[in-house]
């Protein structure tokens, strides 16, 4: 372990499998990925950490791989946060503009914000992040920076997440668990945002898919702000479920014949031709039709794009999401997801892949990286020299005030 220079470490810790990536930050900006490690777990069940030791030893396994690679040692990390737990909403409150001219002073957008994330949350939850939507001014709405401006009355709108204490407890017991420290705690749905949708996606209106293990995490964005979020209990793992339960066949075989042989859509596929199944019990093997296949995920596809649309328009006019949909996630890779979404919803349907990133970006190039790249992209600011591996972090609210210091600036990149 002997390179010195700067460098950034995400984690996802997915439901079925943990992602980690080192990266070094470069002049400009640049983030060049130079390790990355993987390691499938059962420790978290759709999102939630349901036993600690086979968790912290996953992460433990990503995290060693990642280091191999980079050639460095990982001493802190920024993590992504989901599950069906969370909670977002959005709050709109409105302050007096304080000076005599009327003039809008940092100040008076200071205590809007103030006012608008000081909204009650339930006792046994608390804030992760606040993310500035719009200002409205004397009643025009739409401004971004409303800093030298004359008016009278300043709304700020915001999106506030909201998560247990004990998922974000849970989560910082089993990163620390494993040698490394949290610097930021960030949404999921958030980050894989940052590292596929387009400005002008977020600006036409367009819905973020995350397809993971065990859930599908939602991020609605229009006019340029994330609108809603949300998290689908269904996701990669009921189409394997699926298969195993009709086909008659272990889980382990029915997830291999899914990305060997599956399509979420029968046109995509020779319909006669026969695959051999195992059976479950070790009870030889009986021959399926590759279409049945196909026809049985293409099934669980269709129930979730029509979830997920249902779940991104029950707020937001669907004419108002022009971008159409964007699938990610290891979810995504199945053949024909995008081409089933679109005869299902009728709209623009396509795969997101990291982008924002240099160096072995080859090998991160999957959607399944999503989340664990826009965790880099967001976290771009706390780059720091490797050292050896520390104790334990400290307290959430200590590690989150930068962060969410820059999430209120009027030029964040969120």
């Amino acid at each position: 372990m002997t390179k010195t220079t700067p460098y950034l470490v995400s984690l996802d810790i997915g439901s079925s499998k943990v992602c980690a990536l080192i990266a070094e930050t470069g002049s400009e900006g640049r983030i060049d990925v130079v390790g990355k490690g993987t390691a499938t777990h059962k420790g978290t069940r759709k999102g939630a950490i349901i036993d600690v030791p086979a968790t912290v030893e996953a992460i433990k396994r990503a995290t060693e791989e990642a280091e191999i690679m980079a050639g460095v040692q990982i001493e802190r990390a920024v993590v992504g946060v989901s599950g069906p737990v969370v909670r977002s909403f959005n709050s709109r409150q409105v302050v007096a503009v304080a000076a005599r001219s009327r003039e809008i002073s940092r100040e008076d957008i200071g205590r809007a914000l103030d006012a608008a994330r000081s909204c009650p949350i339930p006792s046994d939850y608390e804030i992760l992040t606040v993310l500035q939507r719009q200002f409205v001014v004397d009643g025009q709405d739409g401004v971004a920076d409303p800093l030298g401006m004359v008016g009278s009355r300043l709304e700020a709108d915001v999106h506030v997440v909201t998560v247990p204490v004990a998922t974000t407890q849970n989560l910082l017991k089993c990163v620390n668990g494993a040698g490394v420290s949290v610097t930021e705690m960030i949404l999921e749905p958030l980050a894989a945002s940052e590292a596929v949708l387009t400005p002008d996606e977020k600006d036409h209106g367009v819905v973020l898919a995350d397809i993971g293990g065990g859930t599908t995490e939602i991020a609605v964005w229009r006019q340029g702000a994330l609108a809603h979020t949300a998290v689908i209990p269904i996701g990669g793992d009921l189409f394997t479920s699926d298969l195993a339960v009709l086909l008659k066949t272990p889980v382990p075989d029915a997830e291999r014949l899914k990305k060997k042989y599956g399509a979420a859509i029968t046109g995509l596929l020779n319909g006669v031709e026969m695959i051999d199944v195992p059976r479950t019990g070790g009870q030889g093997v009986h021959p399926v039709l590759r279409g049945y296949i196909a026809e049985i995920l293409e099934a669980r596809a269709r129930e979730l794009f029509e979830v997920v649309w249902r779940e991104a328009t029950a707020d937001i006019p669907a004419q108002e999401l022009r971008a159409g949909l964007v699938l990610t996630g290891g979810g995504a890779s199945l053949d024909g997801m995008a081409d089933e979404a679109e005869q299902v919803l009728g709209i623009p349907v396509r795969i997101g892949s990291p982008r924002g990133l240099s160096g072995l970006t080859d090998v991160v190039n999957g959607p399944e990286w999503a989340c664990a790249a826009g965790l880099l992209l967001i976290g771009r600011g706390g780059a720091a020299a490797p050292k050896n591996k520390p104790k334990a972090s400290g307290g959430l609210l200590a590690k989150l005030k930068n962060s969410l210091g820059r999430m209120f600036t009027p030029a964040s990149a969120i």
